[in-house]
């Protein structure tokens, strides 16, 4: 009997919310690499991420290490790191120094060094992962990747907008699951563009009782610890239980296909003149069209020590004090209990409901 040995090169990212099910797909289908996908983080991640992080590193970074981490464990060959728009966007090179002193050998493919780059340098990279690539398949491969992205974060968006509401509990649930578990192990445009749409009827069907004025929460942030549930201990889940209607704007489509600087910066002249990094044009945009659509309360989400997020604070506090909407700061490092998380939960939303009674 013939044994056939897989010699493709081994690839891993670290994990990102379900973002990582899209990129499995364009490693894929679109390079033709074989991709690591990542069981869900554990204790040992973040023990890992923090055991072999500087001090003053961001939570976002200590996350992604362990995350790489446990890839080369698994079998990694090649590992991707992407750039930030902030001193995240140094931190590729210095998890690569960090796991070279560690003793892992493998290939260390840092994005932020192909930002703003031609296409031809991008291809070039990709080639070198896969020697045989022929450009239609990369092109076809990361459209397609690309639009499993932006249907995923439209199914997510419909999931905590009304899953506090579903008639019948656990229906959303099970739905979004069984989407999710359908983008995981997506191999073809059909598969993907089947079960967007198998999704969204299936919650179209769900029978909901939403209440005439139901509690509404936007959530605003650092971009990878507001996306990344397992990073913000699974916040829009426990406002969701609690019974209200949520929203998030930062998602990849929003702020890399819908969202653009020169757009959102004069719309929030009036609060803030200057861009002050990273995703606070984003966090600010998206504080004042939640205040001004009526919503009841925003949660700002960051991790630790996050000097762009800091600095926004003070203007959503006036963009809280200018709307009446109240505003509730989280901040994270690597805590893993959620007992002070649910607590202050349960007291935002109980003061947001108390609000709407009194104002009826």
């Amino acid at each position: 009997m013939e044994i056939r040995i897989d010699s493709r090169k081994k690839i891993a990212f670290p994990r990102f919310s379900h973002y990582n099910y899209a990129i499995r797909y364009i490693v894929e289908q679109g390079i033709g690499a074989s991709y690591v996908l990542l069981p869900p983080p554990t204790k040992k991640t973040t023990e890992l991420g923090s055991r072999y992080s500087p001090d003053y590193a961001c939570a976002p970074f200590k996350h992604t290490l362990g995350s790489l981490i446990e890839a080369l464990e698994a079998g990694a060959d090649v590992l991707v790191e992407t750039g930030g728009l902030c001193r995240l966007d140094y931190y590729g090179a210095l998890q690569k120094e960090i796991i070279r002193e560690l003793g892992y050998r493998c290939e260390f493919v840092n994005l932020a060094e192909y930002m703003g780059g031609k296409k031809s340098a991008w291809l070039k990279l990709a080639k070198s992962l896969s020697p045989k690539l022929k450009p239609t398949q990369l092109t076809t491969g990361v459209y397609e990747g690309v639009k499993m992205a932006q249907f995923m974060d439209e199914i997510e968006e419909i999931y905590y907008r009304d899953a506090a509401f579903e008639a019948e509990k656990g229906r959303f649930d099970k739905i979004y699951r069984q989407y999710l578990m359908k983008m995981q192990n997506a191999e073809n445009w059909h598969e993907i563009r089947e079960g967007y749409q198998e999704a969204k009827s299936a919650f179209h069907d769900v029978k909901l009782k939403t209440p005439e004025n139901p509690v509404r929460i936007g959530v605003v942030g650092e971009y990878f610890t507001a996306m990344d549930p397992y990073s913000n201990l699974f916040l829009q889940e426990k406002l969701v239980r609690l019974g209200a209607s949520v929203s998030r704007f930062l998602n990849v489509t929003n702020c890399h296909f819908r969202a653009k600087e020169s757009v959102l910066r004069p719309r929030v002249r009036e609060y803030a003149q200057y861009n002050m990094g990273a995703t606070t044009t984003w966090t600010l945009n998206a504080a004042l069209d939640y205040a001004k659509q009526g919503y009841d309360g925003i949660v700002h989400v960051k991790s630790f020590g996050c000097t762009p997020e800091m600095d926004a604070i003070p203007i959503l506090q006036n963009i809280s004090r200018d709307y009446h909407i109240p505003v509730l700061y989280l901040s994270y490092d690597m805590q893993e209990s959620d007992t002070g998380l649910d607590t202050r939960l349960e007291a935002f939303y109980d003061m947001l409901e108390r609000k709407k009674k009194v104002l009826r």
